[in-house]
């Protein structure tokens, strides 16, 4: 067991440098995108926001879509029922909008995501009007800024997609949105300066007649991923996607401990269906850092039983989570670049994306076992079963 533990803390210890050199090259990623100029590419967008209910804070989430300081978009927010109570939120909110606010009423899907349905309507309703489709979340705060930064990249025409991702901020408070908000950050370094990029749905933007090449509404058919489902596409023609740091999303969340595990499930499940190799190796980089962590922690304690020193062993089983938390203050700052009028509440709140960035593998196993043995996942209120990427089940709506 001994044996064992000294190999696991070694390949922790060599993963963890790894990951701190990591953290400093996406720190300087972040600081270098911020310091350029986004460009002057200012295409006619169609910015496409699917909806469900009136959550909290969506007046003030939609309050900033139709404020971008962007010249010529529009804003086509898509639903499933013409019912929903988030509609009567948008059409007071935009009442006032320079923007042309548009109301897509999808109807109930069938055989594919909620979300999915949505967007697709939307598309279909917005055709070729448009130069550009840009595709954001109703739970996201972006800048005014954003829109722009994110279209701008897209003057190269050999780009398959422009995205962002999500920085959960929790907006009540309580430990499971804190631990929630550590346990999504580590995806965002994920992205960067590479070919394994994925679009994230809640911040895309895509030239229409590569969205049209790439046939992404035939990989929707049957999704309940948009932004896995887009990957996919554009990658089968060879486009690249390109992440935009600067463009980072203020999403807000909160929940209690069952709405962390359907949340935390959900994710892994998905990815699991869509990318299973992204799934298994992440899977795999939590095993082996929990592993360590217990297994240490398991021989100190039989050790001090025993009445054997043992403190080099705690120490060396600390050692991964110390290094976990040194990559968080590396993401932090990063983030602090990139939401300067957030830097406040990122300080405040700080030792959620670092000391809790020790815990958060921890869920993530979970998460990945979880995945092992269940494609059902539960979604805005459906609840859905994932044969395959391109076959979606609706079991309860």
């Amino acid at each position: 067991m001994l044996t064992l533990f000294y190999f696991l803390v070694l390949e922790q210890l060599l993963q963890g440098l790894y990951n701190l050199w990591d953290g400093l090259v996406w720190l300087r990623l972040a600081q270098r995108r911020m310091g350029e100029h986004s460009g002057f590419y200012a295409p006619r967008v169609a910015l496409i926001c699917p909806v469900k209910g009136a959550e909290a804070g969506l007046e003030q989430n939609i309050s900033a879509l139709v404020s971008f300081d962007y010249p010529d978009y529009e804003i086509f927010f898509a639903m499933a029922s013409a019912d929903d109570p988030a509609r009567k939120i948008i059409e007071r909110v935009t009442a006032g909008s320079k923007h042309k606010i548009n109301v897509v009423i999808a109807g109930r899907p069938k055989d594919c995501g909620e979300k999915v349905n949505n967007l697709t309507a939307a598309v279909e309703k917005a055709a070729s009007a448009f130069d550009v489709y840009a595709f954001v979340d109703s739970d996201g705060r972006p800048g005014r800024h954003w829109l722009a930064r994110l279209v701008a990249p897209l003057e190269d025409p050999n780009l398959g997609a422009v995205t962002a991702f999500r920085w959960l901020f929790r907006q009540t408070g309580g430990f499971w949105s804190a631990l929630a908000s550590a346990w999504n950050a580590p995806a965002a370094t994920y992205l960067g300066e590479h070919a394994r990029n994925f679009c994230w749905g809640g911040g895309t933007a895509v030239r229409r007649e590569r969205f049209e090449q790439s046939r992404a509404l035939e990989y929707w058919s049957g999704s309940v991923s948009d932004d896995f489902s887009l990957t996919h596409a554009l990658r089968q023609c060879g486009l690249p996607i390109l992440f935009v740091p600067e463009c980072m999303v203020p999403t807000m969340f909160d929940c209690d401990a069952a709405g962390l595990f359907e949340f935390t499930n959900r994710q892994i499940i998905i990815t699991r269906v869509y990318e299973p190799r992204l799934w298994a190796l992440g899977g795999l980089a939590h095993a082996l850092y929990c592993g360590a962590v217990l297994t240490g922690v398991g021989l100190f304690i039989r050790n001090m039983i025993t009445g054997f020193s043992a403190i080099h062993i705690l120490m060396l089983a600390l050692a991964p989570p110390v290094l976990s938390m040194g990559r968080g203050v590396l993401r932090l700052a990063a983030i602090m670049e990139l939401l300067p009028e957030w830097k406040t509440k990122l300080l405040a709140e700080g030792w959620i994306w670092t000391f809790l960035a020790a815990l958060a593998p921890f869920l993530a196993l979970w998460n990945t076992i979880m995945a092992l043995f269940s494609r059902k996942i539960r979604w805005r209120g459906i609840r859905y079963e994932l044969p395959s990427p391109g076959q979606t089940r609706i079991l309860i709506r």
